[in-house]
């Protein structure tokens, strides 16, 4: 490869900024960290018609090129075939374009779907190296895209077969991938959090449970109401951040359960703002139907509140039950609700997950993320790309 102290890094993500979310979240530090370790880095993400008001900007100051391109894939239908027919080539040109420009050492893809189908055909003709980093999309998809695309699970197939190296936060993924799409191997490389995050004032609400997340049925917010419904306590209130396709319906779930008068939603939330709320939480909970590792956990910890998470995915691999959180299946809304009220009324639990917590989230940081994606490069081929 190029000179190992400065690579030339393409992160190839399925979505990024304006877009929230963990996979958007993880490719920013990512590219932050990187970049402040002397590398040259582009996100090269899908185009959904929308940019940032704002650059992109490094921990310096310093702006990192987005870049925002067109993924036409082909259907079955007629119409649709000769859509794809009219705008791939200037779409591949759009690629192919990006990459002579930067001339990356690296074509690193996370969340793979049509970005990762335009990068591994890049690969392809430039023998650039490839490295496949799934986050747990092709079981937590809200639209359920692989169980209807015959076209996206053969391309990661294929992906996963030319790929240098596969990483995934949890093993709980890796082992999807094994199961599912032909891996043979893989590195799990966890999800970090920034530890320097600044605590915004949020509203004084009393005695509250904290969530956040994208509202989409694998995220198991309906199932939270439920469990907090059955929770008895009048005092208590339910805080959920984040914004997704299912708000409305949750909205009109609380009504229905009676507690919409205890329940709050807020919309999305600054990173300082989810600290704020989470370090006056009886409890932070992520009810996840499957988590294929869970930031939220980390921030959790970050803030000193008490973690009730979900042990469908990845969270068991990182997270103690009785410990540092309470690990609990959401989709038995009793046990759930018994995890919320064990928490409120235990108070040595409580205080034993509020000291554990911080303790263990030093050891989830964005350079130590980095430092494994560097050790990998590091043992990418050296045969230049064309």
């Amino acid at each position: 490869m190029a000179d190992i102290a400065a690579y030339r890094v393409a992160l190839i993500t399925s979505s990024f900024a304006p877009h929230i979310g963990g996979v958007e979240e993880h490719v920013a530090q990512v590219a932050r960290e990187l970049t402040a370790s002397g590398h040259v880095v582009e996100v090269w993400t899908v185009d959904r018609g929308v940019v940032p008001e704002h650059p992109f900007l490094a921990a310096d100051g310093a702006e990192i090129a987005v870049r925002y391109l067109p993924t036409p894939l082909p259907a079955r239908s007629l119409s649709a075939m000769v859509g794809f027919a009219w705008r791939w080539p200037s779409a591949w040109r759009a690629w192919r374009r990006a990459h002579r420009r930067l001339r990356p050492d690296v074509l690193h893809v996370h969340c793979f779907g049509p970005n990762g189908i335009y990068a591994e055909a890049l690969h392809r003709q430039h023998r650039t190296p490839l490295i496949v980093t799934s986050h747990g999309e092709t079981m937590g998809d809200d639209n359920g895209v692989y169980a209807r695309s015959a076209l996206l699970r053969a391309r990661l197939r294929r992906a996963i077969t030319s790929a240098c190296a596969v990483t995934a936060p949890s093993r709980y993924v890796l082992n999807d991938l094994r199961s599912e799409y032909g891996l043979h191997t893989g590195i799990v490389v966890p999800n970090g959090v920034d530890l320097d995050v600044q605590s915004a004032q949020v509203p004084k609400t009393g005695d509250y449970f904290f969530a956040v997340g994208r509202l989409g049925h694998p995220k198991g917010f309906d199932l939270l109401i439920d469990a907090f419904a059955r929770l008895g306590d009048e005092a208590a209130r339910l805080i959920i951040g984040g914004d997704g396709p299912e708000r409305g319906a949750l909205q009109r779930q609380a009504e229905a359960a009676g507690v919409a008068e205890r329940v709050s939603f807020t919309g999305r939330l600054s990173a300082d703002q989810v600290d704020g709320y989470m370090r006056g939480a009886r409890a932070v909970v992520v009810p996840s139907r499957s988590e294929a590792f869970g930031i939220v956990a980390l921030e959790a910890w970050r803030a000193g509140a008490p973690l009730v998470m979900t042990s469908r995915g990845g969270a068991a691999e990182f997270v103690t039950d009785g410990e540092d959180g309470v690990l609990v299946d959401p989709t038995d809304v009793d046990a759930l609700s018994e995890a919320l009220a064990q928490v409120g009324n235990d108070p040595k639990l409580a205080d034993r997950l509020r000291a554990n917590g911080p303790a263990r989230v030093r050891d989830f940081t964005w350079p130590a993320v980095v430092a494994q994606y560097l050790r990998l490069y590091d043992q990418l081929p050296t045969e230049p790309s064309r």
